[in-house]
């Protein structure tokens, strides 16, 4: 059980969190792009670009939920819930979905608001949101690390 578990933990994580941090790094320069000069409309291909990219972000963020949940089913097959790498990677992991839902998914819903308006595109946003989902990546690939190595592991792994 341990196996299909920790199998299905990986594949979750490989299908839900790879086209977030993919889709929610290229949003904001395919805003850049589409961000129609003074007077001009968003062509429609941009605007396709950024409502793709955005709607990624959002049903993959939905199915991201279940990286979490199998990861501490896993864990307590596994009976590893209170290792430290654990904890750290749990706290990582609160802290990735904190900075996507409060930050990242709130304002890549502003961006697409303001395409579709008749204001400007607000290009330091955009810029805010790439720090933002920088962040959001860089917490990802340190639990991938630390799920990978497991300090104090004695696997061997």
């Amino acid at each position: 059980m341990t196996k299909l578990l920790l199998s299905l933990h990986v594949l979750a994580a490989i299908i839900a969190v790879g086209p977030v941090t993919v889709a929610a790094s290229m949003f904001p320069p395919a805003v850049r792009r589409a961000a129609p000069e003074e007077g001009d409309r968003p062509a429609a291909t941009g605007l396709t670009t950024v409502a793709l990219l955005h709607r990624i972000c959002r049903v993959y963020a939905r199915i991201g939920v279940l990286v979490p949940v199998l990861g501490l089913a896993t864990a307590l097959a596994m009976d590893v819930l209170g290792d430290g790498w654990l904890i750290a990677s749990i706290t990582l992991t609160a802290a990735a979905a904190g900075i996507l839902l409060a930050f990242v998914l709130p304002r890549q819903d502003e961006l697409v608001e303001q395409l579709t308006g008749d204001g400007p595109v607000d290009r330091r946003s955009t810029v805010q949101l790439a720090m933002f989902t920088g962040v959001f990546n860089l917490l990802w690939a340190t639990v991938t690390i630390l799920m990978i190595v497991r300090p104090g592991s004695t696997t061997g792994a």
